[in-house]
């Protein structure tokens, strides 16, 4: 794990260093920075495979710095906040989170989501050549370097959506549950969480769409979840 780098961005002292010792043990590299605008530096210079990301903080908040990460790629972001509220998560995810944590956590939790992440994260980063290209009316899908095109429009996905739109190009005639999406996106028990899959589905649409709310691509299947239009 010596290659794994994980940029820890929050601006508690305490916090951060209990997070990035916790991760250290694990194996993996840790980067701290403490507010939004010494964050957005250390992504300009250095690659991370991951970022931990606390939202209200000095100089540029969370939010500005998950998007412009989703504006150049798709490394996995947890968000690690205080803000607790169901709008507060909807808007996280919406901006392109891959994960939502709220304070106080356990530092086990903390680690098992992270290894999940990175574990999804690197598997799609590492797949085979013979397989690296997947086709669907006019979306084309490379999973070696993560492009999606619309017919030659490229398409900028967050890591979650890419592999929403993946599962779905891979399986176009299966109708995916809620909790079918979330099992196999999340690797996670569903637990009634319609808005992380909703909120996804509903940005993905809006980045491949165009018509979201007429979808061609993606289809609603009242009653039971979603399916990609046949050929």
């Amino acid at each position: 794990m010596n290659n794994i780098k994980i940029l820890v961005v929050e601006d508690d002292i305490e916090i951060n260093r209990l997070v990035s010792e916790q991760l250290s043990r694990e194996g993996y590299t840790t980067v701290s920075v403490f507010n939004g605008a010494d964050a957005l530096l250390k992504l300009s210079t250095a690659s991370y495979q991951m970022v931990i990301l606390d939202i209200m903080m000095p100089k540029v908040d969370g939010y500005e710095v998950l998007q412009q990460i989703r504006m150049s790629g798709n490394t996995p972001v947890l968000i690690l906040s205080a803000k607790c509220l169901e709008t507060d998560k909807i808007i996280g995810l919406g901006l392109g989170a891959d994960d939502y944590m709220t304070k106080p956590f356990g530092m086990g939790e903390l680690t098992a989501r992270v290894k999940a992440q990175l574990r999804r994260y690197l598997k799609f980063s590492t797949e085979s050549d013979t397989t690296h290209l997947i086709k669907h009316l006019n979306i084309e899908m490379n999973t070696n370097t993560f492009e999606v095109k619309i017919g030659n429009g490229l398409i900028s996905l967050t890591a979650k959506e890419f592999q929403i739109l993946k599962l779905f190009m891979l399986n176009p005639k299966k109708v995916f549950t809620k909790s079918q999406l979330f099992k196999s996106i999340w690797g996670e028990d569903y637990l009634n969480d319609d808005n992380t899959v909703m909120v996804h589905i509903r940005r993905l649409r809006e980045k491949i769409e165009a018509d979201p709310s007429n979808p061609k691509y993606i289809q609603t299947v009242w009653g039971i979840g979603y399916k990609l239009v046949e050929e």
